[in-house]
């Protein structure tokens, strides 16, 4: 696995490095050890999965607060979408710094986002599946959420007029 960090502290793009031949392609997805060797979180105590059926639906921007924190490696395993992680962390000098990646099947990478930041995805394609590997376990009094639009950002997301969960919608400006 290629492991290129992010302009996010702690956060990296993991790249596959497949191998070839004529039944197809095989690349591991996962690596404690290696994981490890980069600092990241490498016990992960969940895994989700979302399907979005229609382009431009929007999740996000999702985190969960101390001590319940979690890291994330997400994954777009059909379809493809626009990734977005948003730094909350005050203690880092990084608060506020937001950055995007493409995740889709094809490219078969995967975002670490480490723990204090947000995250959230707009889908690019129809029937699109994202799947996360968790470090801690949800506790839903820790579940928070910065709305997808905050000027404070200035997130820019691809897809105008997004489809969104009345949740999502309702987060108040974080300022």
């Amino acid at each position: 696995m290629l492991f290129t960090p992010l302009p996010i502290a702690g956060a990296f793009l993991v790249e596959t490095e497949p191998h070839a031949d004529s039944r197809g392609v095989f690349a591991r997805t996962f690596c404690a050890r290696e994981f490890a060797e980069h600092g990241l979180e490498s016990r992960f105590v969940q895994c989700s999965v979302s399907h979005n059926p229609r382009r431009g639906t929007l999740r996000g921007m999702h985190y969960q607060e101390a001590p319940h924190a979690e890291a994330k490696l997400v994954r777009c395993t059909a379809g493809a979408i626009y990734d977005v992680i948003l730094d909350l962390r005050r203690d880092d000098g990084g608060y506020g710094k937001w950055t995007s990646v493409v995740l889709n099947a094809e490219n078969r990478s995967g975002l670490y986002i480490p723990g204090g930041v947000a995250h959230g995805f707009q889908s690019l394609a129809e029937d699109t599946e994202v799947f996360y590997q968790i470090s801690e376990f949800h506790q839903a009094g820790a579940g928070r959420g910065v709305r997808w639009n905050d000027p404070k950002f200035g997130i820019e997301w691809p897809v105008p007029r997004p489809m969104l969960s009345d949740r999502d919608a309702s987060y108040p400006d974080l300022a």
